[in-house]
């Protein structure tokens, strides 16, 4: 069997676990895509299936924190966790719906990783972690009124009331790798390598 074909196994082995430790209504869906396993799970049980993801199911490396903003569903966003074990044998993705102003339970307590990437979630997206040591914005300044990943947020940015720290003079890169072009089309406006159309 293939390494693949042995991880797309004992991912659905750990969705599966995971469905008769917590039953459906904690476990609403168990996907497989390409041999990766997702678990969907409801987000009051979420600190309690992820400890169960560390301290039985041993992932005890916490890939990656992020999330989506699917704007016009309901609940509009979904947090997603990337879990592994240390030796890469096993992979699982675990996701859960979030409502708008609903907190989301912090996994510090169990990956100190987590401290970074939910506070990246929290800066781009406006997501609040409930339980988080230092919860504040990591890549914009305190006080930005925006979520800049949020579907609404347009593409050209907003005007800052902050001089000196958002600017809308040359780019420091100019002439650098990437390029853009002025126009009142955004999308062609944006950024891309020399020589792409």
């Amino acid at each position: 069997m293939s390494v693949t074909g042995r991880k797309a196994d004992e991912g659905r082995s750990d969705s599966s676990k995971l469905r008769k430790q917590f039953g459906r209504t904690k476990v609403r869906e168990m996907l497989e895509f390409r041999g990766e396993g997702t678990v969907v799970v409801k987000l009051g049980a979420l600190e309690e299936v992820l400890a169960y993801c560390r301290s039985v199911l041993g992932y005890e490396f916490l890939l990656d924190v992020s999330s989506v903003d699917n704007m016009g569903d309901d609940p509009r966003f979904e947090m997603v966790y990337e879990l592994a074990t240390t030796d890469d044998r096993k992979h699982l993705r675990v996701k859960a719906p979030v409502a708008e102003g609903e907190e989301v339970p912090t996994a510090v307590h169990l990956w100190k990783t987590a401290n970074w990437h939910e506070r990246e979630v929290y800066d781009m997206m406006g997501l609040k972690f409930k339980g988080h040591p230092n919860l504040k914005r990591i890549l914009m300044w305190e006080g930005y009124p925006y979520y800049p990943l949020r579907k609404e947020f347009p593409l050209a940015g907003k005007p800052s009331e902050m001089p000196d720290v958002a600017f809308s003079g040359v780019a420091p890169l100019e002439g650098g790798p990437f390029v853009t072009s002025p126009g009142a089309d955004r999308v062609r406006g944006e950024p891309r390598a020399k020589g792409e159309s």
